[in-house]
């Protein structure tokens, strides 16, 4: 079986995902993926050519943002037309499962170049109202309008969901703000530092002016008690009915769960924010790389995927870490750098006390708290900024996983070269 390594990993800024607001709410879908497609090219000077696949993520499939991105992006790109591509969906673990199925099919000896990422906008979703039930925006495709469906399994919003598990783990808001301004925190530093800078492009319009140099999310000056005075932001959707006569989403939940007691908790400063974003990882076989002079930067450890209660959602990474640390045969103290999608801070918070991990070694520069969460591009991301603090700090793995809707959780380990 040949390794499967990476090359190189590059993203965009996020900007503010609010239709007309956010420096990249204005561009077409595809000229935001196009443009991380075309810079990890151009760094890497790679023949577009050789490309087997360009394995792309999406979750909100609508308009614009439906079909097949990765191939039209690649195309957009300058890409040449023998290179590939195709566009898949498992919410907000699309852009960590492409590169997963990329590094799977390079191992397995099936292709030898893969480009693997994804991209949202999120202003242009919200703009078309597809309100996605993941992190306040709502998300289709999660059960609902399927009575057989959420009959059998319940599936409500997420957000719902995360208030749901705070109080089943007696996870107290005090303790999730705590994180919150962590990663803000945390993330400033990381700017200050220029600990993103290698990872990060500047996205231009065609006649070369900048449209975005910088992260547009981040709060560096939240403080706890700024904090302590924000409403909770998915109270309306604890009483709201899922779809037309149906149950509430706290209802929903309560069809499984019905003993247990929960009340709107998570608010913005706790809650992954909402943002426009694309990622890209290079990855190749070692016989590519050697033939062509590459020096990987990382080799593909280890990748797992796990299932787990679709009525909670959001508690699959804790085993799908276990599983992927069994595969690679490694323990949790092998590990040098853990990066967990912040969707929520309770997701965050219960995987550092499930697994008793080590808090500076958790998301070290920040996470989607204070970074934003560009949904089906955020994987991809995350293993870009655990690569990039391997090679800062010096550390030799990294594990990467987020929670998906359905309550899924992909994960992959990488080993710093």
């Amino acid at each position: 079986m040949s390794d499967a390594y990476i090359i190189d990993a590059l993203r965009t800024p996020r900007g503010i995902g609010k239709p007309g607001k956010g420096a990249l709410s204005k561009m077409h879908p595809e000229h935001l993926a196009a443009c991380v497609l075309a810079a990890i090219r151009d760094r890497n000077q790679f023949d577009t050519a050789d490309v087997d696949d360009v394995i792309w993520g999406v979750s909100g499939q609508i308009g614009l943002q439906a079909g097949d991105v990765g191939r039209m992006a690649a195309l957009d790109a300058g890409y040449d037309v023998r290179a590939s591509g195709v566009t898949l969906n498992r919410f907000c673990g699309s852009g960590l499962t492409a590169a997963n199925l990329a590094a799977g099919q390079i191992m397995a000896g099936m292709e030898d170049l893969v480009v693997a990422g994804g991209s949202e906008m999120l202003s242009y979703v919200t703009a078309h109202g597809m309100k996605m039930r993941e992190a306040g925006v709502g998300s289709a495709g999660m059960g609902v309008g399927n009575p057989r469906l959420q009959a059998t399994h319940p599936q409500s919003n997420q957000g719902v969901c995360a208030d749901a598990i705070a109080a089943m783990e007696g996870i107290s808001r005090s303790e999730l703000e705590e994180l919150g301004i962590q990663s803000q925190q945390r993330a400033a530093r990381a700017i200050e530092q220029g600990r993103f800078d290698n990872s990060t492009i500047t996205v231009r319009d065609d006649e070369g002016n900048v449209i975005l140099d910088h992260e547009e999310y981040p709060r560096p000056e939240t403080t706890l008690q700024s904090l302590a005075d924000l409403k909770p932001a998915f109270e309306m959707f604890h009483s709201m009915p899922s779809q037309k006569g149906g149950p509430t989403f706290a209802e929903l939940i309560k069809q499984k769960y019905p003993d247990l007691e929960f009340e709107p908790l998570h608010h913005v400063g706790i809650s992954s924010g909402v943002v426009d974003g694309a990622a890209a990882v290079l990855l190749a076989s070692r016989e590519y790389a050697d033939r062509h002079g590459m020096q990987p930067r990382a080799r593909v450890v280890a990748m797992a995927n796990v299932g787990d209660d679709p009525t909670l959602m959001l508690n699959a990474p804790v085993p799908a870490a276990k599983k992927v640390l069994e595969k690679a045969g490694l323990g949790k103290d092998d590990i040098d750098v853990w990066e967990v999608n912040e969707a929520f801070a309770v997701v965050v918070e219960k995987f550092i006390r499930d697994l008793e991990l080590d808090r500076e070694k958790v998301n070290p520069n920040g996470g989607a708290i204070a970074l934003g969460h560009p949904i089906a591009a955020t994987g991809a991301i995350l293993i870009g900024t655990a690569l990039d603090e391997l090679e800062r700090s010096g550390g030799r793995y990294a594990l990467i996983t987020m929670c998906a809707a359905g309550g899924m959780a992909p994960a992959m380990i990488i080993e710093r070269l």
